[in-house]
């Protein structure tokens, strides 16, 4: 984990061998909100993508390098106090041995928050 202490995941759920629902919880006290924003904790883009690549590396049981992302849609603000409980939907496609696509939607309660689609190669 890069942030140490910013999130837990609660499960990851195998759909297909494709597909993977995964639970996270934010850390709601985690020094970073004290910065981004004082007062009214929004989370950093840049960290949800980071929870994508982590997860995405233990589903897959390998280091991951991020190649490029697209179609990155950020549609609601995540506030850690009000929502701390994400749920992320994985799916997985390409060759797992060069490039490995991931599509990306999160979720609080039934608002989807986050949008993406990352192309990684194995580290």
């Amino acid at each position: 984990m890069l942030l140490k202490d910013f999130y837990s995941v609660e499960n990851i759920e195998k759909i297909s061998n494709e597909k993977y629902n995964a639970t996270v919880f934010l850390n709601k006290a985690h020094d970073i909100f004290k910065g981004h924003f004082p007062g009214n904790p929004v989370t950093p883009g840049v960290c949800m993508m980071q929870i994508i690549k982590e997860l995405s590396q233990e589903i897959l049981g390998s280091s991951l390098i991020l190649k490029s992302s697209s179609n990155v849609k950020f549609m609601a603000l995540i506030n850690p106090e009000i929502n701390p409980k994400l749920k992320l939907e994985l799916d997985f496609s390409g060759d797992l041995d060069s490039d490995i696509k991931v599509k990306n939607t999160t979720f609080f309660d039934d608002t989807v928050a986050l949008k993406l689609f990352n192309t990684y190669k194995k580290a």
